[in-house]
């Protein structure tokens, strides 16, 4: 499984602009890299610089960052910096303290998961480098080349070694271990497996002054002085390298208690900030200047502790007479005192309505069948989603099967076309012979764990019980013909949870085959292997709590929660598991709208967290009562409510909010003409 590929179609003027940049920077870089080159009081040498090494923050070519990047070697240890150009001439909206968040000070590398290579067929090659943390730096993108090198300079002093299962991907003192193998004995299939181990930032938040110092090799010595510190602090501590499987969070209040307890201390060790380079900001700084800052949680909490307020009470996206204005590194937010946060929800989120119903859905529709008005029909399942026997013809259009301005005629061919090839593919798997599958390791593998998943899906829904189950063959059938289909990706657990209301709804083997495609266009970047688009999920939304609630935010770091892998199920499987049958499906067809916002999910994620903040942080909860309280809530959230909220909270945010999440984050629709699935190639 592979994850998706960003393509860069930049113009021919942008890249020699870039180029001509990168040479005159080079050119800069010489003089200075010959002086301090080879070592320094410290012992410090820089094994590997490269000039020209570019960020790009947002989809505007005008704000790309350049920068230098280097790896030092000290000692035994190996790191990496990147450090933005100075004084770049851009119109770039960014400030320039803007583009020093994003520099790179010294990280060592054995705070370094696994680093990917990407190839596009156009464009620059990039890297993407995953922390201990689960999380990872912006890419990478190398303008003059350089990647190749920079891989086998790393494998000359850090034991790093190619993923068995993705040529491009890059472990990196990938140590099994006793805990990875207990876990392991669990018997949880295909699990994933995420670093976790102490970790040190050095960003500009390290100390005020570090955020004016330059940012080019002339500040080497702050690099050195860098590294130092950080020896330093590694003095103090025992690092621990250790393999967690993600599945175990998902299944932790059924592990044994030795499981448990050994898990919670791992995220309790963890990281500081755990951000990189996209969270160097000042430690003390708060995402909102309001005038009654809440005071951090300290390390000896009593029994009993103040709940801090909710920040929304202070914040307002209308317009009043008496306002205060708060500056923050997102922009400058209007603060108004509310005294009670459900006047949020009075305000903006507006009451469900019943369900689209026949004679309404026909008014949306014109002589031939074309949708009249796609966004109305959007904003209307939004507020109220479908009756259910209308939900065969809206899922295909929500889900882009279907175009809306398709006829009746146009639709039925389609589902004529469509039904011979899904036959097409099906066939290749149902025509592999006992002798075939012997020598076909990769298809028994996955025809074993769909058998094995698809007969505990659902099993309690009238629809798959009972033994011989016709539906359950079904889903079987079409998961299999799926695993061909796209080859790259496979099957991964969960896949059978997002088939499973389609087949209910569609009722037809070959459309429910095809809308599960459609659907995994967007979220198929969830099963990647490195579990990019899952992490690009979870920092979207440590981001949108910070914005939104940052009292929450900080109670969350104070407890080394910002990883977020107790929202990890809710996101993978678009809360399959958190609500009834009926209310997921409601939930879902609102999602596939893309009304207000294509990732309303993680808004969803900070309506539910908010909901029980209270609870979350009067009861002191750290990763693991709050993992178990959070896998808990199954079939307790209110749905309307939740969903009124989210509304509040995607209007409250705003572009604020829309900025704290990556361009490309799932469930994003995939690009017409890309490969969602990149082939793999030789690196070392």
């Amino acid at each position: 499984m592979q994850e998706t590929e960003l393509h860069d179609l930049s113009d021919d003027a942008d890249y020699a602009a870039s180029q001509l940049q990168g040479s005159a920077s080079m050119m800069r870089s010489d003089s200075i890299s010959k002086q301090s080159s080879s070592s320094d009081s410290d012992g410090a040498e820089i094994v590997y610089s490269k000039d020209n090494v570019t960020i790009h923050p947002t989809q505007f070519a005008s704000e790309r960052i350049g920068g230098r990047l280097k790896l030092i070697k000290q000692g035994s240890s190996l790191f990496m910096t990147w450090i933005p150009y100075k004084g770049q001439s851009s119109n770039a909206r960014l400030s320039e303290k803007d583009r020093n968040l994003y520099t790179i000070r010294a990280v060592p590398f054995t705070e370094v998961r696994s680093i990917r290579r990407h190839t596009p067929a156009l464009g620059w090659q990039y890297i993407i480098v995953v922390l201990s943390s689960g999380l990872a730096f912006p890419p990478f993108y190398f303008y003059n080349g350089g990647v190749k090198e920079f891989l086998a300079t790393i494998k000359q002093h850090v034991f790093i070694v190619r993923s068995s299962e993705d040529a491009n991907a890059f472990l990196v003192n990938d140590f099994q271990n006793p805990l990875q193998r207990t876990l392991s004995s669990l018997e949880l299939p295909r699990a994933v497996s995420v670093a976790i181990e102490p970790s040190t930032s050095f960003s500009a938040g390290e100390s005020s002054s570090n955020e004016n110092q330059q940012r080019t090799d002339g500040g080497f010595h702050n690099e050195v002085s860098s590294i130092s510190q950080y020896n330093a602090k590694q003095r103090q501590k025992v690092h621990d390298p250790r393999d967690l499987s993600i599945q175990v969070l998902e299944k932790f209040s059924l592990v044994t208690k030795f499981a448990r307890e050994t898990t919670s201390q791992l995220f309790r060790e963890s990281h500081g900030d755990g951000y990189g380079a996209i969270e160097r900001r000042n430690h003390d700084q708060s995402s909102f200047d309001y005038p009654e800052r809440v005071s951090s949680v300290k390390e000896n909490i009593p029994d009993e502790i103040p709940v801090p307020s909710d920040p929304l009470e202070k914040i307002s996206c209308l317009k009043h007479n008496h306002v205060e204005e708060a500056a923050t590194n997102l922009g400058t937010f209007e603060l108004i005192s509310f005294k009670e946060v459900d006047r949020l929800t009075l305000v903006w989120g507006k009451p469900r309505q019943p369900p689209l119903g026949s004679e309404e859905w026909v008014t949306f529709l014109d002589s031939e069948g074309r949708i009249v008005d796609s966004k109305a029909l959007r904003k209307r399942v939004f507020y109220g989603g479908v009756e259910h026997g209308l939900r065969k013809e809206v899922w295909a259009l929500l889900l882009g099967y279907h175009s809306y301005d398709s006829t009746y005629a146009e639709r039925e061919y389609l589902r004529s076309i469509k039904k011979s090839e899904y036959e097409t593919i099906k066939i290749q798997w149902q025509s592999i012979s006992p002798e075939q599958a012997k020598r076909f390791t990769k298809f028994r593998e996955r025809k074993g764990l769909i058998e094995k998943d698809v007969v505990r899906t659902d099993r309690s829904f009238s629809f798959y019980d009972g033994d011989d189950n016709t539906n359950v063959n079904l889903l079987r059938d079409i998961l299999l013909t799926y695993s061909f289909y796209n080859f790259d990706l496979g099957y991964c657990q969960g896949m059978s949870d997002l088939l499973s209301p389609i087949l209910f709804v569609m009722e037809d083997e070959s459309e429910s085959f095809w809308c599960f495609v459609a659907l995994m266009e967007r979220l198929g970047p969830n099963f990647n292997r490195d579990q990019n688009g899952m992490h690009s999920q979870l920092f979207a939304l440590c981001k949108l709590v910070e914005l939104l609630d940052s009292p929450l935010h900080n109670y969350f770091k104070q407890n080394d929660c910002l990883n977020y892998f107790f929202c990890f199920r809710w996101i993978l499987i678009q809360f399959k598991r958190e609500f009834e049958y009926e209310k997921t499906m409601r939930l879902w067809e609102v999602l596939w709208t893309h009304y207000l916002s294509e990732h309303l999910h993680l808004y969803v994620c900070v309506a539910i967290l908010k909901r029980y903040r209270n609870k979350i942080i009067g009861e002191q909860m750290d990763f693991d009562p709050l993992l178990k309280f959070i896998n808990e809530l199954s079939g307790h959230i209110d749905l309307d409510s939740i969903l009124r909220d989210a509304e509040a909270l995607c209007i409250c945010a705003g572009e604020n909010g829309a900025a704290c999440i990556p361009p490309g984050t799932p469930p994003s629709l995939p690009v017409d003409g890309l490969l969602l699935y990149t082939q793999q190639d030789d690196v070392l």
